[in-house]
């Protein structure tokens, strides 16, 4: 079973920064694609950002120039790094790994954005 533990949620102001890291409990990025979603409250979870095995990115397009997906394969590390933060990223953020034969989630990470 694979854990995943994120990390680095906190509350900002808009047009603010934060850095959202996802520590898988072994190596999987060889085997697994690496996903970040969110859910807001009242709202279904949906994908903010993908990086597959090869290191191609998605993005959707809500958060498309501001937010990058990246992984450190040194420090086992996968990370989002959201940048000009709007009110409208509050959300829980779950780092999610898709090992082809089951997804595993992280318990997820609140985001909060102010005004």
């Amino acid at each position: 079973q694979v854990q995943l533990v994120e990390s680095g949620g906190g509350s900002v102001q808009a047009g603010g920064s934060l850095k959202l890291s996802c520590a898988p409990s072994g190596y999987i990025f060889s085997r697994c694609g690496m996903d970040w979603y969110r859910q807001a409250p009242g709202k279904e979870r949906e994908l903010v950002s993908r990086i597959n095995n090869d290191g191609i990115a998605f993005y959707d397009d809500s958060v498309k120039g501001r937010f990058t997906i990246s992984q450190d394969n040194a420090k086992n590390t996968l990370y989002l790094q959201m940048n000009s933060l709007k009110t409208e990223d509050t959300a829980v953020y779950y780092c999610a790994a898709d090992c082809m034969t089951a997804v595993h989630w992280g318990q997820g990470t609140q985001v909060t954005v102010s005004s």
